[in-house]
């Protein structure tokens, strides 16, 4: 898994956070390509995209 991530072969991660707007602002202050600022999505969470250095997409969600 270490690999793939390493490589940019992953299509997306997304990991759980109880704030997304914090961990959004934190992400893009250390620089991270934004692809999607925190927002309200119509299935229940709130979420934001970023790509990483290895060009894989990273979502941070949090439920609502």
């Amino acid at each position: 898994m270490s690999q793939l991530l390493a490589d940019g072969m992953l299509r997306a991660v997304i990991f759980a956070t109880d704030d997304c707007d914090a961990t959004s602002e934190h992400v893009c202050r250390a620089g991270a390509e934004v692809l999607q600022e925190a927002m309200d999505q119509g299935y229940g969470v709130r979420d934001s995209a970023f790509r990483d250095p290895s060009g894989n997409m990273v979502r941070f969600s949090q439920r609502r």
